[in-house]
């Protein structure tokens, strides 16, 4: 079952939780290649996982958990790839679950925490936005966009690796060029318990990398439909607005005008977008 499976894990100064971790790896997945991506941690993660038998990698300094996604896609033998993270919050035991899917046929499938797994009341709140907008953009059901546990084909995935950030967004980047390419994407509802030991994301830092996934949602799958809508907002804002001023005042002002040049440029640049969208996934898709 697990002979063809690649497991990949970037690891930070995980040691406290890959302790446990590992072994319970090992078990539920005997034969599978487990992979631990060491992004530059200062602990004794590297020891760690060499005393327990598997392939570990190291950046000379931290890159990024994209950059270790990618590291280990690339040296990964199995034509399956199984994702997670070295912190303890994604269970071994959800691993067949997610193989079951591809088994099935889909192309990805996706571990999907409930509003019980999120790390606070303002992550669950960010999530399900995230998730609202995507579905609505891609019209697929997505119930969770960021979710770092999923298994996917090597093969398709690899095909996207030049598209994905170095940092913590790349489940956001490949949720969308799945869909954007055509593939069968499932989600399996998981329970993700807590972390063990403090997370690298940041509040202040990351948030503003969290807004830019909003963006990044359209721009990786169909930029017009968030573009067209601003674009429409501010023409209806320069019709109301001219029809204003040409009752109130009597005349057509720079405002209006200035009004109805942004809801062109606005629409133009979606469509710039979309083209060039097109011509990104013209090879990967």
């Amino acid at each position: 079952m697990f002979s063809n499976v690649s497991i990949i894990l970037p690891a930070k100064n995980e040691s406290g939780s890959l302790v446990q971790l590992l072994p319970e790896l090992k078990r539920h997945a005997a034969g599978a290649e487990i992979i631990i991506v060491d992004d530059g941690s200062t602990d004794d993660t590297v020891a760690l996982c060499r005393a327990n038998g598997v392939t570990v990698i190291s950046h000379p300094y931290s890159m990024g958990n994209g950059a270790a996604i990618k590291t280990g896609a690339r040296a990964a033998r199995g034509e399956i790839l199984v994702f997670m993270d070295a912190d303890g919050q994604h269970r071994p035991e959800d691993i067949l679950r997610l193989l079951e899917k591809l088994a099935q046929g889909y192309d990805m499938a996706v571990g999907a925490r409930g509003r019980e797994s999120q790390a606070g009341a303002h992550r669950a709140i960010a999530n399900g936005f995230y998730n609202r907008l995507a579905s609505w953009v891609t019209g697929q059901k997505i119930a969770d966009l960021t979710s770092g546990f999923r298994a996917v084909k090597a093969g398709k995935f690899r095909q996207f690796l030049y598209l994905l950030p170095n940092g913590f967004s790349y489940p956001t980047t490949i949720t969308m060029s799945f869909f954007r390419a055509g593939y069968a994407v499932a989600y399996v509802p998981i329970h993700a318990p807590k972390r063990i030991g403090a997370s690298h994301m940041r509040l202040a830092r990351d948030g503003v990398r969290f807004l830019l996934i909003i963006f990044k949602i359209g721009t990786l799958y169909s930029p017009l439909k968030l573009f067209f809508p601003v674009s429409m907002a501010f023409l209806a804002t320069g019709l109301g607005y001219s029809a204003y001023t040409l009752l109130a005042l009597h005349r057509f002002t720079n405002m209006s005008a200035l009004l109805f040049i942004t809801a062109i440029l606005v629409f133009l640049i979606g469509l710039i977008s979309e083209q060039i969208t097109l011509l990104i996934y013209k090879d990967g898709g």
